[in-house]
């Protein structure tokens, strides 16, 4: 094995010294993985906003930046934020619905969206050190069920990418359904036939295949890379000053409490899969980072940041779990926020060649939640139906999205997350049949092991 592939993150804020170019193609992996879900936010933003072109190229790049610095502080650790562990960063969906319905509120709109961001941004850091006590009602049996609630509820990305993108018209065309398959076969192979550093970039070495495959048979669209300037500085408060009301704020602040609650998931599942114990202090360092990225978001003309769970796939899968690539890729970012037409060229990889990275990857974080299930008691019939009924709550919006439509709109970054179901699915059934009813279950086993 190669000494990239037998890193392992420190305790200690040193860091690891890797090869250079190791270092940049692993983050770059990284990079490509999450590129499309950090943009997919400003994009979908802005269109609900009325914005031209050029003003959503603008909120991509601002998006870009604090991504970078978010990824950064939450891998290095800076002051009291940071988990230091390979974590990448980017814009929420569990904000997206009550975004857009801001963007359409008469004196609300981007100002409001900016405001509102700041505010929940605060006060995720007024709540993150009480948060971060919830790590003990974390046991394995509801690390396990969450982890693999987060690689089914990813899964429904992967098969949109693979068919061709959401929006395609010939949605499961062959052509990008052999695209996709040829990624993904170019990624096992290498897994299966290599060693060391190429099995840590098999997803890097798939991706650039199918890139160029699609370049030859006409797939990738450049149209508009002209246009794009080599460079564009992002300026804070670009939009104007934002504005304070309290409906959105309340709304926001309930997001941040959702992010909080998928992030100490990802935390947990990142420490399985690195070998760290993730205690209640480096959670809220975890946390603090989430928060302050949305507080500085919001001055920077974008959204609520957290931890992207995309991303602990490919940890997995490479076996690359030392920080300074999530360092690296951080850097790659805050250089395509600066760097508009490479910003575009990125942009512009086929949704079919994700598709086939991301089938792998977002398995391979179920897979990962499977593997922690069996250090758990899954041979008692309550601990099954804790699993069974919380997956199921996870798939709710996965499978039917509109399955919640008609309860309040306030409700909707929790009904809309198939992780925020399930996490508190399985927290709620672990209280009340295995923290509540301790005492009882206790005697039931003693019996069983009298009568055994």
């Amino acid at each position: 094995m190669s000494e990239l592939s037998e890193a392992r993150i420190p305790d200690a804020p040193a860091i690891q010294r890797l090869p250079l170019v190791q270092l940049i193609l692993v983050g770059l992996q990284h990079v490509l993985l999450m590129y499309g879900g950090a943009i997919a936010v400003p994009l979908i933003i802005g269109q609900a906003a009325g914005l031209n072109r050029e003003e959503i190229a603008f909120l991509i790049n601002a998006d870009l930046l604090v991504a970078g610095i978010a990824t950064i502080v939450q891998s290095l650790g800076i002051g009291p934020m940071g988990i230091r562990m390979p974590v990448m960063m980017g814009a929420s969906f569990a904000a997206v619905g009550s975004m857009v319905a801001m963007a359409g509120m008469p004196g609300i709109g981007l100002q409001g969206i900016f405001g509102a961001t700041i505010a929940a941004g605060f006060f995720g850091m007024l709540i993150a050190p009480f948060m971060s006590k919830v790590v003990r009602f974390f046991p394995p049996l509801v690390t396990g069920t969450v982890i693999t609630s987060i690689g089914l509820s990813l899964f429904p990305v992967a098969v949109n990418w693979a068919g061709g993108g959401a929006g395609a018209v010939q949605f499961g065309s062959p052509v990008y359904l052999a695209v996709a398959a040829l990624v993904l076969a170019t990624i096992l192979l290498v897994h299966r036939f290599m060693r060391g550093f190429w099995v840590n970039i098999s997803v890097l070495i798939g991706m650039c295949l199918g890139y160029a495959i699609c370049g030859v048979i006409g797939m990738v669209d450049l149209s508009g890379m002209d246009q794009a300037p080599w460079l564009q500085i992002v300026t804070p408060l670009h939009f104007g000053m934002p504005k304070f009301e309290l409906a959105p704020i309340l709304s926001m602040c309930l997001v941040v409490v959702i992010i909080f609650v998928e992030s100490t998931g990802m935390f947990l599942a990142l420490g399985k899969i690195t070998g760290q114990d993730v205690t209640p202090r480096m959670l809220r360092r975890g946390l603090l980072c989430d928060a302050g990225a949305s507080f500085f978001a919001g001055f920077f003309n974008t959204f609520t940041h957290s931890s992207f769970a995309q991303n602990i796939g490919l940890v997995q899968m490479t076996g690359v779990r030392c920080r300074s690539v999530t360092i690296v890729a951080g850097g790659l970012l805050i250089v395509l926020s600066l760097l508009p037409k490479a910003a575009f060229l990125v942009a512009s990889i086929p949704p079919a060649v994700l598709g086939g990275a991301a089938i792998a990857m977002f398995g391979m974080v179920a897979a990962t939640g499977i593997k922690i299930l069996q250090e758990a008691d899954i041979g008692d019939r309550r601990n099954q139906l804790l699993v069974a009924v919380s997956i199921g709550m996870g798939l709710i919006p996965v499978v039917r999205p509109e399955f919640f439509a008609h309860l309040p709109m306030w409700m909707s970054p929790i009904t809309h997350s198939g992780i925020a179901m399930a996490t508190l699915s399985a927290l709620a059934l672990n209280l009340l049949f295995n923290i509540l009813g301790g005492h009882e279950r206790a005697a039931v086993n003693d019996c069983h092991a009298h009568t055994h």
